[in-house]
């Protein structure tokens, strides 16, 4: 991921989990249950502050944590230095790029929870991301992920680049209020990619106001080209959700969730 320069900005590890912590997506409980029938160690991609890799920890597992932004794994290890020993001593996390690392382990279960996967914008960042994941899987392990269900109007209509409310205000514990909108900032459909932006207005306790904004590219994939690049890379679909109470997918789901197994 590191070659087009994507990396969160230091006030987005800072209001993350606030504004990240939707009850409504399920998607902790559905990471919890693979990890725990994994019969063996987990690798999280893409774990950010913890929202997932923490509660898998807690449920019993063995589990190691790779994130490319040294802000989010501060907030991380924030986290995990809370949890009772016998806890802590299960968690491992490392610092790098999803699209070309090297862990020295072996896992059961490889997941890329809330679409990290949609960072890698180009075939070869796609690929080398899902070869690195299949070194690092034993026999018949499984990788876990989910990205969007591409919603066409959001791709092309012009009314997606001016500023969308996304959620009510959100007070901070040390006083901060914190109203996020979002927007996207330039589409690239030749490409399959869009520019977006988080933005984050931030009122202090003193009046004081703030306008801060986290850009970012998004690829956005579509069913069949996944399950082929899966197949590319020496996998096979063995389940596909659409959404985090494994329903079945539907031109009106969310989400696209793959369940894949390592072949060969």
């Amino acid at each position: 991921m590191s070659n087009y320069g994507y990396e969160y900005q230091e006030f987005t590890a800072d209001f993350y989990d606030a504004i990240y912590a939707e009850p409504a997506r399920k998607d902790i409980e559905f990471f919890i249950d693979y990890a725990t029938r994994a019969g063996g160690k987990t690798l999280e991609l893409g774990c950010g502050t913890g929202r997932v890799l923490v509660p898998t920890a807690l449920a019993g597992c063995e589990i190691t944590g790779l994130d490319l932004s040294p802000h989010m794994l501060k907030k991380c290890r924030e986290k995990v230095a809370e949890l009772p020993r016998e806890i802590r001593r299960n968690v491992y996390l490392l610092q790098g790029d999803m699209a070309n690392f090297t862990t020295g382990e072996e896992y059961s279960l490889v997941t890329i929870p809330f679409r990290p996967f949609q960072h890698l914008i180009t075939i070869a960042e796609q690929k080398t991301c899902l070869n690195c994941i299949h070194k690092h899987l034993a026999t018949k392990g499984r990788l876990v992920f989910d990205v969007y269900h591409p919603f066409l109007p959001r791709l092309i209509d012009p009314k997606y680049l001016m500023e969308i409310d996304v959620q009510p205000d959100i007070r901070l514990p040390d006083g901060r209020v914190v109203r996020r909108t979002n927007r996207t900032a330039a589409f690239h459909r030749a490409e399959q990619y869009n520019d977006m932006e988080l933005i984050f207005y931030v009122k202090y306790p003193d009046g004081r106001g703030e306008r801060l904004v986290q850009t970012f590219p998004m690829r956005y994939l579509y069913r069949y080209e996944v399950e082929h690049l899966l197949s590319l890379c020496g996998f096979k679909v063995v389940e596909f959700f659409g959404n985090f109470d494994k329903s079945v997918f539907s031109d009106d789901s969310p989400e696209m969730i793959f369940v894949a197994e390592k072949m060969g």
